[in-house]
């Protein structure tokens, strides 16, 4: 049984795939709001519709019901899409949109990679951002997981060996690499403080990485405003206490440390931990 149905056929030249499940670690909302951005710059075209009663528990996901009246009219059913567009140069995309499946997930990334190989698609490109040991106060950055060791030192990656839960986003990339594909994983760093909130500067970091690896272009400006507006926010919220400011200046001085010493990321063990404690919180 086939786990999609094609609705349209559009001719694409070497697409990207951009995946954008949602459901699966997003701190700061930063996956989810590069996605809308894109949505909203570029009209798509659902290309094919997948099997979600088969995919998904409607219980964790459940439908929405419409009631007029006291009349039930319908209901609106969680979705997962492949839609085709293009980017603000014209540059020919699909987006992998909606819940990240509940089931089946070896047979949901064969039928992933399959349709990308179908359209001939040239990368797969994950987007995600997690929970990290940094300040808002300095640039935060864009960390790797890839097929190549030629494409995570292209965008940079966690030295080291390190041991996280993963997202289904990794099960696709895992099928791409045993078929030849490129895929790589772009995960934006999001203060670990931060986390629980929209922080736009990850969602922007996002856009501008999507085009330097994919050559994918979408406006990122009001991102950027936006991001400036929560810094503002922020750096108000942490001068209201005196445990938070000592906090983000420890931080500061964590960060300084690793540039000076010629390292930009921290250590898989602190991010490990990171991540562990962000799904601790998001489970309670």
């Amino acid at each position: 049984m086939s786990l999609y149905e094609v609705v349209e056929r559009p001719t694409l030249d070497t697409p990207t795939l951009v995946l954008g499940l949602d459901g699966w670690i997003d701190a700061g909302l930063g996956a989810a709001q590069a996605l809308a951005a894109i949505i909203e710059q570029s009209e798509l075209e659902t290309v094919a519709t997948f099997d979600t009663d088969v995919l998904l528990d409607h219980r964790a996901r459940r439908p929405t019901m419409h009631l007029v009246d006291g009349v039930n009219t319908g209901l609106t059913w969680p979705v997962i899409e492949l839609r085709a567009g293009v980017d603000n140069r014209g540059m020919e995309a699909l987006f992998l949109i909606g819940a990240e499946p509940d089931h089946n997930w070896r047979a949901f990334s064969r039928a992933v990679v399959d349709l990308a190989l179908e359209f001939d698609t040239r990368m797969v490109v994950g987007l995600g951002a997690y929970p990290a040991p940094i300040p808002h106060t300095r640039p935060a950055r864009i960390v790797s997981t890839a097929t190549s060791r030629e494409l995570a030192e292209q965008v940079g990656y966690v030295h080291g060996q390190i041991d996280v839960p993963s997202g289904v986003h990794a099960a696709i990339e895992r099928q791409c690499a045993d078929v030849g594909l490129q895929a790589v994983g772009l995960w934006a760093q999001v203060p670990h403080y931060a986390a629980t909130m929209s922080y736009p500067e990850a969602a922007a970091l996002l856009l501008d990485a999507m085009d330097a690896t994919a050559n994918l272009r979408f406006d990122a400006s009001t991102l950027k405003a936006e991001a400036r507006q929560a810094a503002q926010q922020l750096d108000e919220l942490v001068a209201k206490s005196h445990e938070h400011t000592e906090m983000v200046r420890q931080l500061e001085q964590h960060v300084d440390a690793l540039e000076v010493e010629g390292q930009l990321l921290a250590s898989g063990d602190e991010l490990a931990a990171e991540l562990e404690r962000f799904l601790r919180e998001q489970n309670d």
